[in-house]
């Protein structure tokens, strides 16, 4: 190829810019901004040439290629995807769903303006934290509240209030490590707070704390396993009893506290897979002095760090200057309401999508697994239903997996479907099994369902 004949075929930037392709997109974003992306494209085009050799694409192509840039460039990436993974609090999925309250609360209060930090009886500055603060205390048996912007955050600050400059006392069997490689070391470095170790990493006891308290003791930290479980030669104290030492060596004005990253945040008992999650309140009545857990994992709202505990132990985060960088904003606050208000009506289960997810059995979902199959194999497509075991995810209930029930596509390249499915619109993610494509119906919403068959109806006509 003669590389300088072949770049004489690259048009002018205004000529791109003449092209259908070019003229609808600057309708769109604006004529700035496309022809930055026509600039960058020629750019790029004429670099591949003169260094790889490749040739120049017609005025289709180039056209492509820039609309190509413009949805990189300048359209959100963010978009919604079904989740046939079975994992009800998929991470890097967004965890729980939210409920149509959530959404509509989010929606009326970030329209227009609101009550964030006012109080209209009286006309005067209030505070954020107030509208969390009486129901999540409600809904825990705690005496009070404060919310953040995720766990990691509400951690962070319960050590910077209370612990800086002195020890935290945690089991080495509770040493982990979250999503993203945070570990709960490196937040308490970042805290101020210093670490003492105590007991083995199978097998911690009450005495090994009461050995390490001392009058530089500022709190035991309880990291609840949320994220993994151990089996076999292992002890961890009940935290009740842990609880109950500590008081009883100390006098309670020099006691250290005792605190409980609960992680998940489960609000309420459940029969089936979740009965053996501990509650928040079930920490709270043990006797922890804060309670730390997530909203956007078993509770079923928005990222939030939740802290509950005795009005003592909340007020110093409420005046720390660290709460500043920490605080939600209105959308989050909304949605947190909304999310709590069916917990005090007793329709949490049937409002809420992830526990509505969690509480499904076997049977209802391997009834719309044959109804979908008798759909779909009526279309041509080798499909059967499958019993599953999903999880609950997002760093809870490790171990313990979901009965349920789903469709399995048998393929020749189920990573093909698998990849083809992430690209449609919209993507479904899949999981592939023993050799096969398989969709648990757990996750995926039931109003989502057709969207699968035609997912999967136009991939099998490529």
């Amino acid at each position: 190829m003669n590389t300088a004949q072949e770049l004489r075929r690259l048009p002018a930037l205004h000529r791109l810019l003449e092209t259908e392709t070019a003229a609808g997109l600057a309708n769109e974003y604006g004529q700035a901004a496309v022809a930055a992306g026509a600039r960058t494209v020629l750019a790029t085009v004429r670099t591949d040439t003169l260094e790889r050799g490749e040739p120049i694409p017609d005025a289709a192509g180039l056209a492509d290629r820039l609309a190509e840039w413009v949805q990189a460039n300048l359209t959100s990436t963010l978009m919604p995807v079904v989740n046939a993974t079975g994992v009800i609090l998929h991470t890097n999925l967004g965890r729980a769903p939210l409920s149509r309250d959530a959404l509509s609360a989010m929606q009326r209060v970030g329209l227009g303006y609101s009550n964030l930090e006012f109080d209209l009886a009286t006309g005067a500055r209030s505070d954020r934290y107030r509208h969390s603060r009486r129901v999540l205390a409600y809904l825990t048996g705690a005496e009070d509240a404060v919310v953040v912007n995720n766990n990691a955050a509400a951690l962070m600050l319960i050590l910077a209030a209370h612990c800086k400059g002195r020890e935290v006392v945690i089991s080495r069997g509770q040493m982990v490590e979250v999503g993203g490689g945070f570990r709960i070391p490196d937040i308490l470095e970042q805290s101020g707070a210093h670490l003492r170790e105590v007991g083995t990493t199978n097998r911690t006891y009450v005495s090994d704390y009461l050995e390490a308290l001392s009058d530089r003791t500022a709190a035991v930290l309880v990291v609840h396993a949320s994220n993994f479980h151990q089996v076999g030669y292992t002890v961890q104290p009940e935290l009740a009893d842990l609880v109950s030492a500590v008081r009883g060596t100390f006098r309670d004005a020099d006691r250290p506290l005792v605190l409980h990253d609960l992680g998940s945040g489960l609000l309420m008992p459940l029969d089936g897979c979740l009965e053996a999650e501990h509650t928040v309140a079930d920490s709270v009545s043990a006797g922890a002095d804060l309670v730390a857990f997530s909203g956007d994992k078993l509770l079923g709202g928005p990222q939030a760090g939740v802290v509950v505990g005795s009005a003592g132990a909340v007020a110093p985060l409420l005046r720390h200057p660290l709460l500043r960088a920490l605080r939600v904003d209105k959308l989050i606050l909304a949605a947190l309401g909304a999310t709590l208000e069916p917990y005090v009506r007793d329709e949490a289960t049937a409002t809420i999508p992830a526990l509505s997810m969690a509480s499904k059995s076997a049977a209802e979902l391997k009834t719309r697994a044959e109804a979908l199959c008798r759909t779909l194999s009526g279309h041509g497509l080798p499909v059967t239903t499958v019993d599953l075991y999903g999880a609950a995810g997002g760093g809870s209930m490790p171990g313990t997996p979901i009965p349920g029930a789903g469709i399995a596509v048998r393929v020749d390249r189920p990573d093909v479907w698998s990849a083809s499915l992430r690209a449609g619109k919209p993507p479904v993610v899949t999981v592939i099994r023993q050799g096969q494509l398989v969709l648990d119906l757990r996750t995926v919403l039931p109003d989502q369902d057709q969207v699968l068959v035609q997912a999967l109806l136009t991939v099998h006509g490529r």
